[in-house]
This record gives C-alpha cells, structure tokens and sequence, in this order.
C-alpha cells in the first residue's frame, strides 16, 4: 500500500518552497522548481531548472510525477497587466509564449495538475478557472484574487473565513448544526447557542451588508468604508510599495492556502490511490 512518501509532486516556479515544505511536513516526496535559487531552508528539496526540462522525469530526481502544483509567471498573463499589450507598449508574441509555457505545463503526461494564476488570459486560452480562491478563505488576513485550474484535483473547501476590518461575517442560523440538548441553532466558532453568540443575523437593523466573492459581511450603517483586508490601502490597492523584491513577495503563496494544498490535494491523492486517509 502507498503512503505519502511514495508519491512525488513537483511544485513548479516556485523559489519560495512555501507549498513545497508543506507537502514535505506530510511526508510526501516533493521538490520545489524554479530558474532562481531557493529562498527556502532546503535547497536540497529545489531543483534549479526550467520545469519543461523536468515534466517527463528526465533530468529530475524521480522517474515519475504524481502530481504537478504550478505557479507560472503572471506577468505576461494577467489582466491588470494586458493594457500594456493593448495599448500597444509591449510585445504581444511575449504573451503568446507565456501561454505556450502554461499549455506545456497543463499537457504534461500527470494524472494530477494545478495551475495557479491571477484572472487573465488563461480564462480564454484554457478555460475558465474551475476555482477563484482568496487568502481569507484560509484563515490569512489578506486579499489576493486567485485563480485554480485543476485536471484531477478536486476544488479545494473553505476553512477559516477571515472578515475585512471593521467587518464581521454574516450568520444565518439555517446554516448552523442543532445543539443535541435542545434543538436550538449552535454557534460552534463562539461555543454557544446562536441566539445568545456575537455573530451578526441578516437581518439585524442598523448594520450594512456587502457581499464579496460570495460571502456577506456586515458593519455599521454608519461606516461608509469600503472592505479591506490588511495587505491592503483603504482604496483596495496592496499596500507593498516599489522595490526589487516586490515581484516576489507578491507573488508568494499565503500559509493557509499553502497548507490546505497540502492537506487536501496530499489528503486526495492518498485517499484514492492507496485506501488511507493523510
């Protein structure tokens, strides 16, 4: 029978080992691949390549991937940088070619593969993401728009919503479990019956409700600003400020959404090859 250690994953464009070491933390056999050195605690988990070089097995540790994470580069890719090739300002072709690497990615012989990329071009190029997650899904105060495309993983689920501030999430009681004393709704997050919790009710009078990326969040009627979470300004704009290493940090993937790839797609793999849960 197959257990974590026995199944390889290939986390792609990723210096960071953020995902890598999580997979890692459950025993499984995974590396980390990008064109830079790691800026992770294990260079001995990285392979410093271009991922096409390893997607076959040649030229990596293992003969075989079981699955593949991948994080290519978004700067080519994504919506909020297109207008540069609409405009005119940049080369289109560069776009064309950082697509072709996505497609190379996505048709690699791999029963299992993600791709992670913000809202862009790969909506039209592969299909619409099966997935737009957040960090806040996660238990991370934080935003960032993130789009899955997954052939053989399934969606990932929700653990720990984190409100913006100045905000709380809404509650419907119809959504929680009965207390077996009494039947009443229970609010296991504040460990007592709904009625008598700090959750707020839609329909509570003097709060304003506003929904984002289908939750609903309430405040008082009397703040009148917008939802934001703590890598954010006030306007919605991140809060990182120019410099060399920008790029990087924002391209980093948040611990919770990390750790629950780990779990769940690890979790996936093992439950359905092997008969054993992670």
């Amino acid at each position: 029978m197959k257990c974590a250690k026995d199944f390889n994953i290939l986390i792609a464009c990723e210096e960071s080992q953020v995902v890598c070491s999580e997979f890692r933390a459950l025993g499984f056999t995974a590396y980390s691949c990008d064109i830079l050195p790691t800026s992770g605690d294990h260079a001995e988990w990285h392979l410093k390549n271009d991922v096409l070089c390893l997607l076959d097995g040649l030229g990596s540790p293992v003969k075989k991937w079981d699955a593949i994470i991948a994080f290519p580069p978004c700067t080519y890719l994504c919506s909020s940088g297109m207008h540069w090739t609409t405009r005119g300002l940049r080369d289109s072709a560069l776009t064309e070619q950082a697509k072709d690497f996505v497609f190379s990615i996505w048709d690699a012989n791999c029963s299992h593969i993600a791709i992670e990329n913000p809202i862009g071009a790969l909506s039209k190029s592969i299909r619409k993401p099966d997935q737009i997650v957040q960090p806040w899904f996660f238990g991370d105060d934080a935003s960032k728009q993130t789009c899955l495309w997954l052939k053989g993983f399934p969606k990932l689920e929700h653990t720990v919503i984190i409100p913006p501030k100045n905000f709380k999430l809404v509650v419907c009681a119809s959504d929680l479990p009965l207390c077996p004393c009494c039947d009443e709704p229970w609010c296991s997050d504040h460990g007592e019956h709904y009625s008598d919790c700090e959750c707020v009710g839609p329909h509570e009078e003097g709060i304003r409700i506003v929904t984002v990326n289908g939750y609903d969040f309430a405040c008082k009627d009397t703040f009148l600003g917008k939802p934001v979470w703590s890598n954010q300004t006030p306007s919605g704009q991140n809060k990182l400020g120019p410099s060399k290493e920008r790029a990087a940090l924002r391209a980093k993937t948040y611990s919770g959404i990390a750790r629950e790839m780990a779990h769940q797609w690890g979790g996936y793999l093992l439950s359905n090859e092997s008969g054993v849960n992670v």
